[in-house]
C-alpha cells in the first residue's frame, strides 16, 4: 500500500549532462585499480549497499545469539536473496562495498557496476554514493541495503514506479529505520545529523521531507536480531544446534 504525500517540486541536479564517468574506484585491493567508462543505459540506477562478508563483521548483533560463524552464512544467504531479486531488474545496478571490492563474488560483474563507500558515517557514505550515481546522468536512484528477506522484485519496480511522479520513495523499517530510499536529485540534510542504527531514523528522516513530494511504501522487517528470524523456516538451516532444540 502507497501512500502519497503532494508539496513541491524538486529542483533538478546541475551536473545530469554529465552522460559518463571516468573513475578509479573499480578496485580490487589498495594497489590494483582498474577504470571503468560507463555510459548509463537507464536513466534509473539502483544502488546496494553490502558489507564484506566476513567471519565477525557481519550481523553483529544477530551473532550475540547464533554465533559468528552462523550469523556469517545467515548474511551470505540474504546476499543471495538480494542478487536473485535484482538481476533481472531494467536499471542499472551499482554495489557499493564497505571495505573493497571482491571482482570474482556473488555479483557478476556483467550486472552489477563495484565501487566502494566513501564517508565517514552511512548518511555520508550514502550522500557520496547518490551524488557519483547522477553525476553519470542518471534520473532517480534508489538505495538498499543486501540483507533484506522481505523485499522482492515487485517493491523495487514499484518503487521506481512512484518516483517517476513524486520526489522521493522511502521503506520503511519496522525497527524505525528505512530498508529502501529513493530520490530524483541528493538532498544533503536527508543524510545529516541522524542517530544512525537507531529506531529514530525515519522519524529524523521525514521530518527533512516536510513540504516534498513522496511516497511511504510497505513496512517491511529487517534482520538484526535473533527474534527477526525465530520461527522462520528459510533460516533454520543457518542455526545452531541448541537453538533448534530450544
Amino acid at each position: 500500500m502507497f501512500r502519497a504525500f503532494s508539496a513541491k517540486l524538486l529542483a533538478g541536479v546541475t551536473s545530469r549532462n554529465k552522460m559518463a564517468l571516468l573513475t578509479s574506484k573499480d578496485t580490487n585491493s589498495d594497489k590494483e585499480m582498474a577504470f571503468d567508462f560507463h555510459f548509463p543505459t537507464s536513466k534509473k540506477a539502483l544502488i546496494i549497499f553490502t558489507r564484506n562478508p566476513e567471519l565477525g563483521k557481519v550481523k553483529t548483533r544477530l551473532a550475540k545469539t547464533v554465533g559468528d560463524e552462523s550469523a556469517l552464512n545467515i548474511y551470505k544467504f540474504l546476499l543471495k536473496h538480494t542478487v536473485k531479486i535484482t538481476k533481472n531488474l531494467h536499471v542499472d545496478k551499482y554495489v557499493f562495498y564497505s571495505d573493497e571490492i571482491h571482482k570474482n563474488d556473488i555479483w557478476d560483474a556483467d550486472i552489477f557496476r563495484k565501487r566502494v563507500q566513501s564517508g565517514e558515517d552511512l548518511g555520508e557514505k550514502m550522500h557520496n554514493a547518490f551524488i557519483e550515481i547522477f553525476n553519470m546522468g542518471y534520473e532517480m536512484a534508489i538505495v538498499i541495503g543486501s540483507d533484506m528477506f522481505e523485499l522482492n522484485s515487485e517493491d523495487l519496480n514499484g518503487a521506481f514506479t512512484v518516483l517517476q511522479t513524486n520526489n522521493f520513495v522511502i521503506g520503511p523499517a519496522q525497527d524505525g529505520g528505512y530498508y529502501l530510499l529513493g530520490m530524483k536529485s541528493p538532498i544533503e540534510k536527508v543524510f545529516q545529523k541522524k542517530d544512525w542504527g537507531t529506531a529514530t531514523v525515519l522519524e529524523q528522516t521525514l521530518k527533512d521531507l516536510e513540504g516534498e513530494k513522496f511516497v511511504l511504501l510497505e513496512e517491511r522487517n529487517d534482520i538484526d536480531y535473533y527474534e527477526d528470524i525465530e520461527g522462520n523456516k528459510a533460516f533454520e538451516q543457518f542455526l545452531p544446534a541448541i537453538i533448534k532444540k530450544n
